[in-house]
């Protein structure tokens, strides 16, 4: 009898433990930067829910994402900066790479000077999730939206941990466009080429976001009976740019005091995440689970302040942008320097706020240094979760914060993107106090230093006046890259530079390439592709006559449209179709990825065609399967 009534006892405590587990919901933005709401002091967009949702939390002042989406989402997963899980860029939508992938190649041609990591595409299935902590310890758990981790099923949510997931493949963006049916694709794409996933159409014109908001609320009052895990991550507002006219038009005429942003496209589509917000806080009030609940809004990096094309791929669309949005772009950082894709504050500064009734002060606020690898120690910590032993985490717990019971013990804090961008090369910075050191890879490399406390917008380069803290930080640097196993840029040992090729791109910027139906401009390093003529009709050529086929060609780009495109070679002295070999290609819209297309033909590659829809391009390179590779950087 004693035996039955101990265990009875430790039945109940259990339950009771259990009952008393407080949901979870992370509510991730996508490109909403540090300044896009109201309770961030945005004058221009109207966030009501977001607003009214900072009366009730902690808002951090100094909270940093990785600067582009897919990075950050493998860190909040997994608690590890992106030098340790592999993924440096949003790269989760192209295919995983084989098994034995080495993050930095030993080898690359010789007109190539630095060996440049690579990002991995994947989020290892090793990897002890957030998801799967939660989950272990009795949370049932769902994902809704953007993924981003991983292409293939066998690194899918619902194999991190996740009982329930809505998503599709492959998503650098929505699923297709913002608005059911959602399996239409991009004009130029392949009748049959839908994406893959769960995510089902809904009524003809259904916004996404919405139907985000609905699928939140069903899992919501499906889980009454225990805590949940709710990791919604917003297709909101990432482009293609797709927005809801009517509200589109309410923002039309509004001025922003600060003058500062303006974009009403960006408005409206804020709009709708705001309403998504909204939608779930008011289903916890509706279930009474409010006040048990813990909620964390953030944002997966900086506002994207460079594209300034709508990226539906259609001439409807982007008239649609220059109707509302003029040359406009997304939205503006300002005071802070630059926007996605850059290792400046515009770029990873971000948004970030928790809230949990009775344990963290209402309406308070944090300056403390924190990122996208605390979330998930912290979370556990404030449950009262045990970490798994098997994971290694580089985040730290900053409940103590949250409930005001003290400050965050951080010396430094660092953010490593070794891809080069748009406008800049890859680097690493860290954060020590109020002071930011970034390391610009390169050889040599070079450096800037930043107060961050007297100089947010970066505009006063100390690192000339200040020699001892630049050496003190770049240390922090050294030790970062010697404990997360970061792949940092290194001369290709070669490299063999050609001195005749420096004379023609003096006089020739395109270095040779021809352009057809279509506007070539350089600038930085970064080849602007920008049609003139009829849709599909543009495309670089350039006469190889002395190059022998098969050959490969690779092409880094990106383009916020996104589309359809292929390369043709013309055998030598054909200036027809006879002997040509054509090898189609697709970009995904918004990211710089790299394309390798190979042309199978024996002839020699008379002259050589890229078709492309509206791009940047950083290289192109063509390598024969005997003899030297060519590479044209921009």
């Amino acid at each position: 009898m004693f035996r039955l009534a101990f265990f009875s006892l430790v039945f109940v405590l259990v339950s009771s433990a259990s009952a008393a587990q407080p949901n979870v919901i992370l509510f991730l933005v996508d490109d909403m930067g540090w300044m896009d709401c109201g309770a961030y002091g945005s004058r221009y967009y109207e966030t009501p829910n977001i607003d009214r949702f900072a009366k009730r939390a902690m808002r951090f002042t100094n909270a940093y994402a990785q600067p582009l989406c897919s990075p950050t989402r493998g860190s909040l997963l997994t608690g590890q900066y992106s030098a340790r899980h592999g993924i440096t860029s949003a790269t989760g939508h192209q295919p995983p790479q084989a098994e034995g992938f080495k993050a930095l190649p030993d080898t690359a041609p010789a007109n190539v000077a630095m060996l440049v990591p690579h990002s991995k595409n994947y989020l290892e299935p090793a990897q002890i999730t957030l998801a799967e902590t939660l989950k272990t310890a009795g949370y049932r758990t769902a994902h809704i939206g953007k993924w981003h981790l991983g292409l293939t099923q066998p690194h899918w949510p619902e194999q991190q941990g996740f009982d329930v997931a809505f998503h599709c493949h492959p998503d650098p963006g929505p699923p297709g466009n913002y608005f059911s049916p959602y399996g239409v694709m991009k004009e130029g794409m392949p009748a049959n080429k839908v994406k893959v996933g769960t995510i089902t159409d809904g009524p003809d014109g259904e916004y996404i976001v919405d139907r985000q908001a609905a699928e939140a609320v069903k899992f919501i009052a499906g889980s009454k009976g225990g805590p949940f895990f709710l990791n919604l991550w917003c297709y909101g507002v990432h482009g293609p740019w797709g927005h809801k006219e009517e509200y589109t038009k309410s923002f039309a005429g509004k001025k922003d005091p600060s003058g500062r942003q303006g974009n009403p496209i960006m408005a409206s589509m804020l709009r709708s995440v705001d309403e998504c917000f909204g939608r779930i806080l008011d289903e916890l009030d509706r279930q009474g689970l409010a006040d048990n609940t813990i909620i964390i809004f953030n944002s997966d990096n900086g506002g994207n302040q460079h594209s300034n094309i709508t990226t539906e791929g259609k001439k409807s669309a982007n008239e649609d942008w220059q109707k509302w949005a003029g040359n406009q772009p997304p939205t503006m950082n300002t005071p802070l320097r630059d926007g996605k894709g850059t290792l400046y504050e515009g770029g990873t500064r971000v948004p970030l706020m928790w809230a949990w009734t009775g344990r963290i002060k209402p309406g308070s606020t944090s300056d403390a240094v924190v990122g996208p690898i605390d979330v998930y120690p912290t979370l556990i910590d404030l449950i009262g979760v045990p970490k798994p032993a098997q994971q290694r985490f580089d985040g730290v717990s900053y409940a103590r914060v949250l409930k005001s019971e003290g400050g965050l013990n951080r010396s430094a804090y660092f953010n490593y993107h070794p891809h080069a961008g748009a406008n800049r090369a890859g680097g690493v910075w860290v954060r020590s106090g109020d002071f930011k050191l970034l390391r610009w890879f390169g050889n040599p490399a070079t450096h800037e230093l930043f107060n961050l406390r007297e100089d947010i917008s970066e505009s006063k380069d100390l690192a000339n006046q200040m020699p001892d803290k630049v050496k003190e930080l770049d240390s922090l640097i050294d030790g970062f890259r010697q404990d997360t196993g970061a792949a940092f840029p290194l001369p290709n040992p070669a490299y063999k530079p050609v001195a005749a090729k420096v004379a023609v791109k003096s006089t020739d910027p395109l270095d040779g390439w021809k352009e057809r139906g279509c506007k070539a401009t350089v600038t930085d390093g970064i080849l602007s592709l920008k049609s003139t003529g009829k849709s599909g009709a543009a495309f670089l050529g350039h006469g190889m006559a002395k190059m022998a086929g098969p050959a490969a060609v690779k092409i880094r780009v990106r383009s916020q449209s996104g589309g359809a495109g292929k390369v043709e070679s013309y055998p030598k002295g054909s200036a027809d179709a006879t002997g040509m070999t054509a090898v189609p290609l697709e970009i995904n819209a918004g990211e710089w990825q790299e394309l390798k297309l190979d042309l199978a033909g024996k002839s020699p590659l008379g002259t050589l065609r890229v078709y492309l829809p509206d791009a940047e391009i950083d290289f192109i390179e063509v390598a024969p399967a005997k003899g030297k590779p060519q590479r044209w950087n921009f």
